[in-house]
């Protein structure tokens, strides 16, 4: 039942650009699909270059939400001045608080760790 077939070298080559080429494209098409369904968001590279250099996610995000501290604290239900300590990385915040935070923030818990 192990029946072979020879294909030249080109060919091979060929199909297997056209194989990745059409992974490419299903990961496009669920992308765009989840955008459309609100399932993904595209995040403006000015916010994501802040997050590169180091910046505190919670803070790059509340901006990218358009939050103030007191917002954010309203919304999360965790202490302002909590919230100021993690943004300055004085302290990280237990789990539930990261939780909170990345709830308020329409975020998962990875996205701000």
């Amino acid at each position: 039942m192990n029946e072979m077939i020879t294909i030249p070298r080109a060919e091979y080559d060929r199909l297997r650009e056209a194989a990745e080429d059409l992974a490419d494209l299903e990961t496009y098409n669920r992308i765009k699909a989840d955008l459309a369904a609100g399932r993904e968001e595209l995040i403006p590279s000015e916010f994501v270059d802040r997050m590169i250099d180091g910046e505190s996610p919670v803070r790059v995000f509340r901006n990218l939400r358009g939050m103030t501290q007191s917002a954010l604290a309203a919304a999360s239900g965790v202490n302002r001045v909590q919230i100021a300590d993690i943004e300055a990385r004085r302290k990280t915040g237990s789990v539930e608080t990261l939780r909170k935070l990345a709830e308020a923030l329409r975020v998962t818990i990875d996205d701000l760790i």
